[in-house]
């Protein structure tokens, strides 16, 4: 990939959300990346675009178990040990 041409990969992929009427936002974790994260059923999918390199590629899917709100301490506990 040359550089710059990134940036129409990324422009290209927001299109086809939009076409798609696909939700999506658009976040900056790491330096010199944007990231696209997508929500479909069931799924969130995380796609970085750099200037210099191919996109990266997460994919979350859920195992479809639906919780209560008492799960909710489970993720106050994960944050205490950090």
């Amino acid at each position: 990939m040359t550089h710059g041409s990134s940036l129409t990969e990324l422009q290209s992929f927001l299109l086809r959300l939009e076409e798609a009427q696909i939700h999506y936002a658009l976040s900056s974790h790491r330096e010199g990346a944007i990231m696209v994260t997508v929500h479909i059923p069931g799924e969130h999918w995380e796609v970085e675009f750099f200037g210099n390199q191919e996109p990266e590629i997460e994919i979350y899917r859920s195992d479809g178990d639906m919780f209560g709100p008492e799960k909710l301490n489970e993720l106050w506990e994960i944050t205490k040990e950090d």
